[in-house]
């Protein structure tokens, strides 16, 4: 199962007492694709979503038959769940139940009927409705695909309203609200009701973190490996230069020391280095006595030529 099926489970056992249950229903129904006094279509891939809004239709409006439910398989295996309000009775009882007296309100957050208690249930059933979000693991997108632009203007807002800066794009005629920032959608998903989903976000978040971190410490280590490396090979080129041309007793004691020293380690770091010769010094001075062996070659070089 993907990461926003579990986010949705989660939400669905969150929506516990009356005003939630409500306020969740007014969500899921304002951001569902067909919700008019013609047609009331709520579509889900998500069979606990399916179940939920079943549930909420006979707890607010109360009844039987109200919903009829279709379901289409999947190429991927999956299954789309259609549940419609075919009779105009029980459309219009839903429509007045949220007190949406004209036209003007069927696709507008109206906050007043929003109790202050409840609004992140009512954000909850939008999401949903119509929300999704991606494998932390990848990336940090939390999205709500809105049929219609005021409806889309009035989420922003509302998220803003409780602290949830989002922002905003169009796609093949949908009106997207999302957030990126992991922050954010780890405190709109505690807001919401999917505390232990948002939990898990964070255990991404400093794994990632952690794994980042030990890759940059790798690559910084290869780096001065490399760095060492082609520093001993110019070393070395210049010792056995000396070595074939004036000879390594034509040094003084300390640096023929150095130059066997690093004949034999040329794998080594500076400061081991130093600490190898029979008079252990640190990292200068085993830094100093080598570019003292370079300049000497150098001269020998510049002599010969």
């Amino acid at each position: 199962m993907s990461f926003s099926h579990d986010v949705k489970k989660e939400l669905c056992s969150a929506i516990t007492d009356k005003d939630r249950k409500y306020c969740c229903l007014y969500g899921m129904l304002l951001f569902c694709r067909s919700f008019s006094p013609e047609s009331i279509v709520f579509q889900t891939e998500n069979e606990q979503v399916s179940d939920l809004f079943c549930r909420l239709i006979d707890d607010v409006i109360g009844g039987s038959g109200i919903i009829e439910i279709s379901r289409t398989e999947k190429k991927n295996g999956g299954a789309l769940y259609s549940l419609s309000v075919p009779s105009e009775h029980y459309r219009e009882e839903i429509i007045y139940r949220y007190r949406i007296s004209s036209r003007t309100l069927i696709h507008r957050i109206q906050n007043d009927i929003i109790d202050n208690n409840s609004v992140y249930a009512f954000i909850a059933g939008a999401f949903l409705s119509c929300g999704s979000i991606t494998e932390p693991m990848k990336e940090y997108h939390l999205e709500f695909a809105v049929p219609f632009p005021e409806l889309a203007e009035d989420l922003m807002k509302l998220l803003f309203s409780v602290g949830v800066t989002s922002k905003y794009a169009e796609r093949k005629n949908t009106y997207v609200i999302y957030l990126k920032d992991s922050e954010a959608i780890e405190d709109l998903l505690t807001l919401m009701g999917a505390t232990m989903s948002s939990i898990e976000l964070m255990n991404v978040k400093i794994f990632k973190d952690v794994r980042n971190k030990a890759n940059r410490i790798a690559n910084c280590d290869a780096a001065n490996i490399e760095r060492t490396l082609r520093a001993s090979e110019k070393q070395i080129a210049d010792i056995e230069y000396i070595m074939e041309t004036e000879g390594l007793d034509s040094l003084t004691p300390e640096l023929r020391n150095m130059a066997e020293v690093r004949l034999e380690n040329p794998d080594v770091s500076l400061k081991e280095l130093g600490e190898m010769l029979d008079k252990p010094v640190g990292r200068s001075g085993a830094n100093h006595r080598l570019k003292k062996l370079s300049e000497i070659a150098e001269q020998i070089r510049a002599q010969r030529n």
